[in-house]
């Protein structure tokens, strides 16, 4: 049975494993991951899942160009499935492209309703934070979380250009 759980050192050999499934350039939406991380080795890798634990801390300054979040790994036992974050606020990038919630299920676990069930429990915990409201983006092509979004309430509110390319932007009320 799959479940949400705070990222995990443990998991390493299984996070290398999905990373080589979405192969060496594809994004592992909502797992946090920048560009400079060491994930490679046991140390790094248990410094960058430190950094993630320590961005849901709204004490704690943040590196530049994030925000606070708190983030999530969908596991099964010691299997990495995917992840989720929750952005506690937006910045300029995130109101036009990423939104509040982002997410990523490794392509051996998809079709399996993983992202729809992530994303309920996700909404959740925005609410106990005191959101009214999030914003979920995805690509327009993406069809699977298209039916993720909208099953979960999102309301369509306009598909637009951005940085990172086109977005359709879901608001979903809490």
């Amino acid at each position: 049975m799959p479940e949400l759980i705070a990222p995990a050192s443990r998991l390493h050999a299984s996070w290398l494993a999905a990373q080589q499934e979405w192969g060496p350039d594809a994004p592992m939406d909502g797992a946090g991951l920048g560009s400079d991380d060491d994930v490679d080795t046991p140390e790094g890798f248990a410094a960058w899942v430190e950094r993630l634990g320590r961005y849901a801390d709204r004490t704690a300054p943040v590196d530049h160009g994030r925000v606070h979040a708190t983030y999530w790994w969908i596991a099964e036992g010691d299997t990495y499935l995917g992840a989720i974050d929750l952005r506690h606020y937006l910045n300029g990038f995130l109101l036009d492209a990423g939104g509040h919630i982002g997410y990523g299920i490794r392509p051996s676990a998809r079709r399996r309703g993983l992202a729809t069930w992530a994303l309920a429990a996700v909404l959740h915990e925005a609410r106990v934070l005191g959101m009214d409201r999030v914003l979920v983006t995805c690509d327009p092509d993406n069809e699977a979380s298209i039916r993720t979004i909208e099953g979960n309430g999102g309301v369509l509110e306009d598909v637009r250009e951005t940085l990172i390319g086109p977005k359709r932007r879901y608001w979903i009320d809490l």
